[in-house]
C-alpha cells in the first residue's frame, strides 16, 4: 500500500480566494511511500509506564535533520546562578526534558531543576494554574480550559515559548499534520483560506462557504461533486492545532462546521479517506495506513504550496509541521527568574537543540524559530 505526495514545481500562487479558485497547471511530482503501520490507543500499562518513566519511543527517522547553521551557540552568562525548580513534562518528552536540565547542569551546577513523574502535560498544565510547579513541558498547544483557567486566576495567558519541532511521522510524538484526499481526486493542493471556507463557520480569513469540489477548482466530473469532510471531534490535540493554523487569525479564534463527518478520535480517519471518492479529511502523518494523497499547502499571501516531504516538515517550511513547549508563569513586562531564564537560553541554542537532534525523534528548531523564541522571554 502507498500514500502519494504531490510536490509542486513551479513558483505560481494558486488558489487566490476561496470563492473563485482558479487551479494554474504545473509541472507535478508524485512522490510514492509506504504507508505507515496501523496504530492503536496505549492500554493501560502503557500508560503507566509513561507516567512512570516516559514513553517509550519509536525507533529514529532513517533521514536525520543537520543542525541549522544559523542556531546560537551558547555562551554562559557571567557568574553562578542558584535555585531549585521543580517541573512536569508530557510522557514523550520526559526523557528529552531531563537530558536538558542534565546538560544545564553542569554549565550551572547551583540549579537543580527537578522534573518528575508522574509525567502527562495535561497533568502539569493543571498544576501550573495550582502554582505546584514552576514550569511544564508539554508536547502540543496547551488546552483552551488550560489558558482560560490560567487567565482568571492571574489575569494574563501563560508565556508558551517553543523548544523543539514536533516529529515527522513518529506515533504519539507530535507528528506533522496533512490534509488528504482518495486517490482518485485530481487535486494536489489547496490553501489556507479555502480550508477555511471549507471547514469554518467564521471563515475569518475572508472566503466564500465551500461545499463543492468545482468551488476549489475541479471541473469535469468532480465540478458538482459535495466534499465529504472528514475530521476529529473537539476537543483534540490534532483539531485543535488545525483549528489555531487554519481557521483562526489573530484575535480571532474560529470556529468548525457542525455538519462534518467528526470522528472521535484520529486511528481511522485515513481509512475513512481511502474508502470514499468525495472525501477531504487531515491526520497525522503517523497514521497514514491507508492508499491516500497528502497534498500540498498554501499559506495566505501567496508563494509555493509546500509538500509534507521529511525535507519540508526539518526546515519547519510545511505549514502545518508541529511545535512542543515549555510553558512558564510570566507577568508581561516581567523577567523571568534569571535561571529558569538562562536554562531556556540553553534549550534554544545550537548546543540545546543538538540534545533534541541525538534523541533523534523531534525535529531540531531552526534558527529563525529560536530568535523568536528567545524573543518572547523580554516581553
Amino acid at each position: 500500500m502507498r500514500f502519494l505526495i504531490s510536490v509542486a514545481a513551479a513558483a505560481t500562487a494558486l488558489f487566490a480566494t476561496a470563492a473563485h479558485a482558479e487551479v494554474v497547471p504545473a509541472p507535478m511530482v508524485d512522490i510514492v511511500q509506504p504507508t505507515t503501520p496501523t496504530n492503536r490507543p496505549l492500554n493501560d500499562a502503557e500508560k503507566k509506564l509513561g507516567m512512570d518513566q516516559g514513553r517509550a519511543l519509536p525507533p529514529p527517522e532513517l533521514l536525520q535533520p543537520s543542525l541549522d547553521s544559523a542556531l546560537p551557540a551558547y555562551v554562559p552568562i557571567k557568574g553562578r546562578l542558584h535555585g531549585h525548580f521543580k517541573g512536569a513534562a508530557s510522557d514523550v518528552l520526559a526523557v528529552l526534558a531531563r537530558r536538558w536540565a542534565a546538560a544545564f547542569a553542569k554549565y550551572q551546577p547551583g540549579v537543580t531543576i527537578d522534573i518528575p513523574p508522574p509525567y502527562a502535560g495535561s497533568l502539569g498544565a493543571k498544576e501550573l494554574v495550582k502554582q505546584n510547579l514552576d514550569f511544564v513541558f508539554v508536547s502540543r498547544e496547551l488546552k483552551p480550559d488550560d489558558i482560560t483557567d490560567f487567565n482568571a486566576k492571574f489575569g494574563y495567558p501563560p508565556l508558551s515559548v517553543p523548544i523543539s519541532g514536533g516529529s515527522y511521522r513518529a506515533y504519539g510524538a507530535l507528528d506533522a499534520v496533512g490534509f488528504i484526499v482518495n486517490r482518485d481526486n485530481p487535486i494536489d493542493r489547496i490553501s489556507f483560506a479555502q480550508l477555511d471556507a471549507l471547514l469554518s463557520v467564521t471563515r475569518h480569513r475572508g472566503g466564500a462557504a465551500v461545499t463543492t469540489w468545482g468551488q476549489l477548482g475541479l471541473t469535469g466530473e468532480w465540478a458538482d461533486k459535495p466534499v465529504h469532510v472528514y475530521a476529529i471531534k473537539p476537543w483534540n490535540g490534532f483539531e485543535e492545532f488545525v483549528r489555531q493554523r487554519v481557521l483562526s487569525v489573530p484575535g480571532k479564534r474560529g470556529e468548525w462546521r457542525t455538519d462534518l463527518n467528526f470522528l472521535d478520535v484520529v486511528f481511522p480517519l485515513a481509512k475513512a479517506v481511502a474508502n470514499d471518492r468525495y472525501a477531504l479529511g487531515y491526520t497525522g502523518l503517523a497514521y497514514l495506513d491507508a492508499p491516500v494523497k497528502v497534498i500540498a499547502l498554501q499559506q495566505d499571501g501567496g508563494g509555493l504550496a509546500i509538500p509534507a516531504t521529511y525535507e519540508a516538515v526539518a526546515r519547519a517550511d510545511y505549514p502545518l509541521s508541529r511545535l512542543t513547549y515549555f510553558n512558564v508563569n510570566k507577568k508581561p513586562g516581567a523577567r523571568l527568574d534569571p535561571a529558569i531564564e538562562e536554562f531556556l537560553r540553553f534549550v534554544l541554542s545550537r548546543e540545546g537543540q543538538a540534545i533534541v537532534r541525538d534523541q533523534g525523534t523531534f525535529m531540531p528548531l531552526r534558527g529563525g524559530q529560536t530568535d523568536r523564541a528567545r524573543s518572547l522571554l523580554a516581553n
